[in-house]
């Protein structure tokens, strides 16, 4: 479907953790090395596998070394049953990356092995653990800075329909933003980039402008963050405005001097706001930064995102 601003994004599932390998079945039952006598194989998605295989007097254990994993039954087909099942989140994760990449076969290397343009794609896997894997890895490269264009792009992607979760991604680097950058040119692209998501948002799936508010007004309130929401408060968006609402309070902690200022426009944008919910919040987020506590008023929940959960 296409928005005024693109393709609609569609809302990405939470993010499932996948660790491999699984623990070894063989330890539980002290397996010796001895014991790994046999051979057979089993065929899992056009593939053929082969398997080691361990008759005991607690049942056929079979193990798989291109796949790093085992598996246990009374028979030889039970176990081979039981290790093509329990292979499959392997198989699912291989299969993701392997459409990010826009590749047939599944990817069976390692993400750090990847050229970094197929890195970023990665940020756009369905698999939001995979997008995860490729944002920690950016987020360690000792290359940091010649990533920093085609993360703005990221955050200026309206096309794409898995782009929130890139978003949420490449914000999250963002929090550490002065290690990507190496100009108040890059700093000033950033923080356009970031305020054009508040600026045109139809949705906040996986909170991606939630946290672009949060960015640029509890990391970057002091590099034109600040300015950034305020001027956000004038967004076409709903969601945008939230956001910016939202963020203005901890632009408010981190630069006290911004106070006057930040609430006088909170207060001069809920006489105007158009939507009722954002007008008491507005009124209540001046409050909140006039009482100078902790924590402030819950955000509103709208009905288009009431309907979604």
């Amino acid at each position: 479907m296409v928005t005024k601003s693109g393709t609609k994004a569609i809302n990405p599932p939470h993010r499932i953790k996948f660790h491999w390998p699984p623990h070894p079945v063989s330890y539980e039952y002290h397996v010796l090395a001895s014991d790994w006598t046999g051979k057979t194989t089993f065929e899992a998605h056009n593939e053929t596998f082969e398997v080691e295989v361990a008759r005991t007097p607690f049942g056929v254990f079979g193990r798989c070394p291109a796949l790093w994993h085992e598996a246990r039954g009374t028979s030889e087909a039970e176990m081979l049953k039981a290790l093509k099942k329990t292979a499959e989140p392997l198989f699912n994760r291989q299969f993701a990356i392997a459409t990010a990449l826009e590749q047939q076969s599944r990817y069976s290397g390692e993400i750090r092995n990847l050229e970094p343009i197929d890195i970023l794609k990665l940020f756009y896997c369905h698999d939001r653990d995979v997008a995860n894997a490729a944002h920690e890895f950016v987020e360690v490269s000792h290359f940091r800075t010649s990533y920093f264009p085609a993360l703005c792009e990221i955050l200026e992607d309206r096309k794409h329909p898995w782009r929130r979760s890139a978003q949420w991604c490449v914000l999250d680097l963002f929090e550490d933003l002065p290690a990507y950058i190496d100009s108040d040119e890059d700093n000033s692209r950033a923080v356009s980039s970031i305020k054009g998501l508040l600026w045109d948002a139809e949705d906040d799936y996986a909170r991606t402008i939630y946290k672009a508010g949060v960015v640029l007004g509890g990391h970057l309130p002091h590099r034109q963050g600040g300015q950034a929401l305020l001027e956000c408060l004038q967004a076409p968006s709903l969601v945008g405005r939230r956001s910016a609402i939202h963020g203005l309070f901890h632009v408010c902690e981190w630069v006290p001097d911004m106070e006057p200022r930040v609430v006088q426009a909170l207060r001069e944008h809920a006489k105007r706001e158009v939507d009722p919910q954002l007008s008491i919040f507005a009124f209540a987020m001046a409050e909140d930064i006039e009482k100078g506590g902790v924590d402030h008023t819950p955000e509103p929940v709208f009905a288009f995102e009431a309907s979604a959960i």
